[in-house]
């Protein structure tokens, strides 16, 4: 079976998996508080159908996996799907991003299923502040599941932090901090406009050459790295003598689209070649055909775009494609 190749010469091998748009928390970011409709569960994806998508996917080179949701810890019996994911041939890495708050009870199984590492959603160190970011939760839930990671020999872990201008930009030295005395790995990324484009994320909109400003600022030697497994487009740093680091990922200010070998499958059954453009493919009518499925994914390297254009939409510019009215949890970040 030949690699998947787009029109840019992009190859591609990394396929993020939503198992649920469903989620335990409301982050200000992500989804609103209130009135979120949610994927009848009759239409969302069997595991079994997960990975027989999946397996197409191996076949054309697609060697690493992320199951993302809303929340993936939501979902029943998700040691399942990473066992039957482990099982195809090729595959090489299979990961996890989750918000942490169910963690704790399911590391261990999942790391015995074959899941080798996790990215944890962190915004803040502030328990009050967490509230107003996730508006429900409890941080101390998240630390357990941190702890748990740990214990089961989850490696790399990685903290995810948006960051978010008037929010929580006065805690990026207390997470530089943190990557220096704990080996542990934050991951700084910018807010994107995913689903929606309102006065709320250009108003909370911040660049990430703050975090090294604040670095500087702060009198911390840097020393540029390749990073942890799985840093993708991220920009790797560590401060001298640290146990661990932190990464930069700025889809706006300087978009990484060039190098994307990611496609993503949404829970309801739809292959996006790019995040935040309209276009997705549904891949139900092809379930039980070898033949059509791998059509699919040939056609999503004919219409992958070049890149996302966000930038052009935080400085008014015309865009030349259509943005997606899917939200990250309805999507899989």
């Amino acid at each position: 079976m030949p690699d998947l190749i787009d029109r840019f010469q992009r190859k591609h091998t990394y396929l993020r998996i939503s198992v649920t748009d469903r989620c335990n928390l409301r982050c200000l970011y992500c989804m609103p508080e209130e009135g979120m409709v949610f994927m009848e569960q009759h239409k969302l994806l069997s595991y079994s159908q997960i990975i027989e998508v999946a397996a197409t996917a191996a076949k054309f080179g697609i060697r690493k996996f992320r199951i993302t949701g809303g929340e993936p810890l939501v979902r029943p019996g998700l040691e399942e799907l990473i066992a039957g994911l482990s099982a195809l041939s090729g595959v090489e890495d299979i990961s996890l991003t989750t918000n942490g708050l169910l963690l704790a009870s399911q590391a261990e199984k999942l790391k015995q299923a074959g899941l080798k590492r996790v990215n944890i959603s962190l915004d803040t160190m502030d328990a009050a502040r967490f509230q107003f970011i996730a508006r429900r939760g409890n941080l101390d839930k998240v630390w357990e599941g941190i702890e748990a990671a740990v214990q089961a020999g989850l490696h790399p872990i990685k903290l995810n932090c948006v960051l978010l201008k008037g929010v929580n930009e006065d805690e990026i030295g207390r997470f530089l901090k943190l990557s220096m005395e704990q080996p542990l790995h934050i991951r700084f990324i910018e807010y994107m406009p995913i689903g929606h484009d309102d006065d709320g994320w250009r108003k909370h909109y911040l660049p990430l050459s703050r975090v090294l400003e604040e670095a500087a600022k702060l009198g911390f030697p840097l020393e540029q790295e390749e990073g942890p497994v799985g840093s993708g487009p991220s920009e790797n740093w560590r401060i001298a003598g640290g146990k661990g680091s932190f990464g930069l990922i700025h889809p706006i200010s300087e978009h990484f689209c060039k190098s994307c070998n990611r496609l993503r499958l949404t829970a309801d059954g739809h292959i996006k070649p790019c995040l935040y453009w309209v276009d997705e493919l549904n891949v139900k009518p092809a379930l039980g055909s070898s033949e059509a499925m791998e059509q699919i994914f040939q056609k999503a390297m004919e219409i992958k775009p070049e890149n996302h254009e966000m930038a052009a939409l935080l400085a008014g510019d015309k865009q030349s494609h259509v943005p997606t009215e899917r939200r990250m949890s309805q999507i899989g970040g």
